[in-house]
């Protein structure tokens, strides 16, 4: 039987030479695998209290999509500088080579509500970090976060679990 890293092809060289690309969209583009996933991801939190999945762009937002309609909870993007059009928080947050910002409507969460975050890879977990603290700059508390993939060489879920936070992955693939 099919696993769900069994749906995830790797493009090497992409996007520069000696990276090892995860590429999810093979994985959303099959029914099964795609169900597979969402019904994996679901499964830990089933009878949790959660009242907003949050996820990051881009992949983020088909996969909290799905998981926010299958809870019956309402869906946050948080997003790359500029793409949001009402007023919103930023937060900045390093990359391997330089800075990126992220941000999220000022009011997509309501203080104490209860926030899952997800993406659909975990790699250093800059991102995922910056979107934490903009949930709880805006008073949520995030429950836990969720990934497809975890890229466990690249450190992102000891830096979450630094946080204190509960990281939920998937499959892993070795290397970066």
């Amino acid at each position: 039987m099919k696993q769900v890293q069994d749906y995830i092809r790797t493009i090497v060289d992409f996007p520069h030479e000696g990276i090892m690309f995860r590429d999810v969209t093979t994985l959303f583009a099959d029914p099964r695998g795609f169900r597979m996933a969402i019904d994996q991801v679901l499964h830990p939190y089933a009878g949790i209290d959660i009242d907003k999945v949050a996820g990051l762009e881009a992949r983020g937002f088909i996969i909290g999509g799905a998981i926010a309609h299958q809870l019956s909870v309402g869906f946050v993007p948080v997003r790359k500088k500029g793409k949001l059009p009402g007023r919103t928080i930023s937060q900045e947050y390093k990359l391997e080579y330089g800075e990126a910002i992220v941000e999220i409507h000022e009011d997509a969460i309501k203080p104490g509500e209860k926030v899952l975050l997800v993406d659909d890879l975990l790699a250093t977990g800059g991102t995922a970090e910056a979107g934490i603290k903009l949930i709880e700059r805006l008073g949520g508390e995030v429950v836990s976060t969720a990934f497809i993939i975890d890229l466990p060489d690249l450190g992102g879920r000891r830096r979450l679990e630094a946080l204190g936070k509960e990281v939920l992955a998937l499959c892993s693939f070795e290397g970066g």
